[in-house]
This record gives structure tokens, C-alpha cells and sequence, in this order.
């Protein structure tokens, strides 16, 4: 198991890792994880076929028992279809719609609800687009810790019901997710309870970097030349360079490795990161009026947005949108050729890839990682 202290990503702070932690006390921006115990080693993973396999890469205690329904390892599909239709000499599709409660959401939260456990939380809150809300329903439920979730009234319903079905209190709010964000954390404060929104505690990365780790296992301890990944708030982008740069620390990869272009996709609707990136800017202003049917990325103002920036400037990445139209057209396109259940957001993804290529951002030698980041059937009333 592992050992780990936790740093601001914009100042000098530091703290022990055994301890709730929020947003640094100085600067209010989010903290992340580093591991002080040796590094792990790439021959001495678990036999777990879920994303626990990378134990001794995660902030998880001695004697500590993680709190799982067997998220992670999801399949990465080669789709020749694809690759031909979009212009590049290999595609793959990285489907986290098949995760517990049908979304990469997953990861994040079996990493954060372990932790929370651990520390001995009254309770949990959430503000969520959607799938976040119907992770933290399920996890919390595992790990019988009681949780209240804030979610915009136009989520889409099959989510709800999976929140409900967990035995959630959840609480519909006019507005999106930064109006839910203002109720969830009035509630903590006052009740005191524990905040678990999106990068505001450091350990829904933690659960989201094994995406980069299971990508570079599932090509053979390699990288791909990009990766294309629709961007609500952030942490999966987030987690997957810290993945990125940890296997290249640890020996997992060789040193002088290539790092991939990460390239983020939002909804022409709701696209703050994609303005501020084009801007050149570090960080980004809240979206006015963010309308789009793919609930996941309809996030106005991302609290992870220097970090999701950075990352994009330090792989010399890219941004883009696709507006509702080409949106629905790329989840068709993305299902029929490769018979997954795409979710409107890897629709999202496989337009943006399409449209560099043909911009000349990607190259149309390439291998492309595109990430379906949740299930189709979370959509259908």
C-alpha cells in the first residue's frame, strides 16, 4: 500500500494525507495527490480486473479495504471503421459507459468514497450534470454512508431514477450544476458534511488517472499520439496526464517517452475551456446560459480550468466544440460502426477528432485514443 502527502497546484501548500482535505486554505485552488512511499512497480500488479489492479499507485492505507462494484478496465476497441471514416491510421474507443452506473464517474468516486470512509464522514454532498450524482448514490451506498445530491431539474431522467434507486436523497434545482453547486455547499457547511464536488477534494483524480494507466497497459506499455476527451469539469483530462507523468516517474514507461496530445471536446453550448484555451488565457470564465443535451458537459464554469488549460499547453493540445447537430450525428456514427452504446459525449469527442484532422491539428498518420465517457441509455426517457 501506499504512502502520500497532498500539494497545492498553484502555491507552496502542503498537507499530511490523512485527513479530509478541500481546496488549499491559501489560494482556493484545488490539491493533488503525490505518493511518498516507493514507487510502485509496473510487475507488481494486482490480479484485480478493476481499476484496484493499480493499488499501490493509489492513495489507499495500510489494511485499508477499498470501496468497489468493479469499475475500471474498460474495454479500449480498435475500429478500423472509424479510423478510415475520420482520417487517421488507428483509432481506438475507450468505452467507460460500461463502468457501475454506466459512466467513467465511476473511477472517481469508488477512489473518493474510500477515502471519505476511511476519515469517518458525517456525510456526503454532491453537485452534479448527472452521471457524478448517480456514482456517489451507488458508492455511497456501498460504503453506507448517507449522502444528498443537487442536480438540475433537465437532467436526463434515467439518471435520476438511478439516484433514487440507490436510496439517495436527491434535491432538483433550477438551473445547471453551478446553481446546484451553491445549495450543495450551503448544506455541508451547514450540517457539516463533506463536499466531494468535482477536483474539490483531491481523490476523484486519484480514481480518474487510472484511465491513463489502463490506456498505456492496453497498448502494451505505450502511448498513444493523441488523446480526445469530452470535458465537462475537468478531472478525467486532469487525471489522465498525472497518469501520464507518473508512469514516466515511476520507470513504467521509458524516460524520453512521447507524451500524447490531449485534446478536450465541449458542446458549442457550453464551452468555457474551449473560449479560454483559444483566448490564451489560464484560466476560464463562467459559460452564460450553458444549454446542451449532453448533461456531462454542461459545466459553466469548471473549477479544475487551470489545470485542464495547462495540460493542454504542456501536451501542445488542442480544444474544440460540436454543436447539438453534429453532436447527434458523431453518437450515430460512433454507435452503428462500432456497436457500442455511445453516450452524446463521445459523440461529442469522435466530431472534434474529425474536425482537426481535417484542420491539419492531427496528423492523418496518427493513433487516436477517443474516449465514450458514458452510456447511451442514460439518455433515453
Amino acid at each position: 500500500m501506499s504512502t502520500w502527502t497532498l500539494h497545492c497546484s498553484n502555491c507552496e501548500y502542503t498537507a499530511p494525507g490523512d485527513r479530509l482535505a478541500s481546496l488549499c486554505p491559501n489560494c482556493s485552488q484545488p490539491l493533488v495527490v503525490r505518493l511518498t512511499s516507493a514507487p510502485p512497480k509496473r510487475d507488481g500488479l494486482k490480479s484485480s480486473w478493476s481499476l484496484w489492479r493499480y493499488a499501490d499507485a493509489m492513495p489507499l492505507a495500510e489494511g485499508e479495504k477499498p470501496v468497489t462494484l468493479g469499475e475500471g478496465m474498460t474495454p479500449m476497441l480498435d475500429v478500423p471503421a472509424l479510423a478510415k471514416s475520420v482520417g487517421v491510421r488507428r483509432l481506438w474507443v475507450k468505452d467507460e459507459g460500461v463502468n457501475p452506473t454506466g459512466s467513467f464517474k465511476a473511477r472517481g468516486m469508488a477512489a473518493a468514497v474510500t477515502r471519505a470512509k476511511a476519515l469517518g464522514v458525517k456525510g456526503l454532498v454532491v453537485p452534479t450534470a448527472g452521471n457524478a450524482g448517480a456514482a456517489l448514490a451507488a458508492y455511497a451506498a456501498a460504503a453506507q454512508v448517507p449522502v444528498r445530491i443537487w442536480a438540475p431539474a433537465t437532467t436526463p431522467p434515467p439518471i435520476l431514477n438511478t439516484v433514487r434507486a440507490m436510496g439517495a436523497d436527491l434535491v432538483l434545482v433550477d438551473g445547471h450544476i453551478g446553481d446546484a453547486g451553491k445549495a450543495a455547499m450551503q448544506f455541508a457547511k451547514d450540517e457539516g458534511w463533506f463536499n466531494i464536488a468535482t477536483v474539490r477534494e483531491p481523490y476523484r483524480v486519484e480514481g480518474m488517472k487510472t484511465m491513463g494507466l489502463e490506456v498505456a497497459e492496453q497498448l502494451g506499455w505505450r502511448l498513444p499520439d493523441v488523446i480526445v476527451y469530452p470535458t465537462g469539469g475537468g478531472e478525467g483530462t486532469i487525471g489522465i496526464w498525472k497518469a501520464i507523468d507518473e508512469m514516466i516517474g515511476w520507470g513504467w514507461l521509458p524516460v524520453g517517452t512521447r507524451r500524447p496530445k490531449m485534446v478536450i471536446a465541449q458542446a458549442e453550448g457550453c464551452a468555457p475551456l474551449v473560449r479560454a484555451f483559444a483566448a490564451g488565457q489560464d484560466h476560464a470564465t463562467a459559460w452564460e446560459g450553458p444549454v446542451t443535451y449532453a448533461a456531462g458537459l454542461r459545466v459553466p464554469g469548471p473549477l479544475g480550468d487551470r489545470l485542464v488549460l495547462r495540460t493542454l499547453r504542456q501536451s501542445e493540445g488542442a480544444a474544440a466544440t460540436a454543436n447539438e447537430e453534429q453532436m447527434k450525428a458523431a453518437t450515430f456514427e460512433l454507435a452503428s460502426s462500432s456497436g457500442i452504446d455511445a453516450a452524446p459525449e463521445g459523440g461529442c469527442a469522435l466530431h472534434v477528432t474529425r474536425a482537426l484532422v481535417k484542420g491539419g491539428v492531427i496528423a492523418p498518420d496518427a493513433e487516436v485514443v477517443v474516449f465514450n465517457t458514458g452510456s447511451g441509455s442514460s439518455y433515453r426517457w
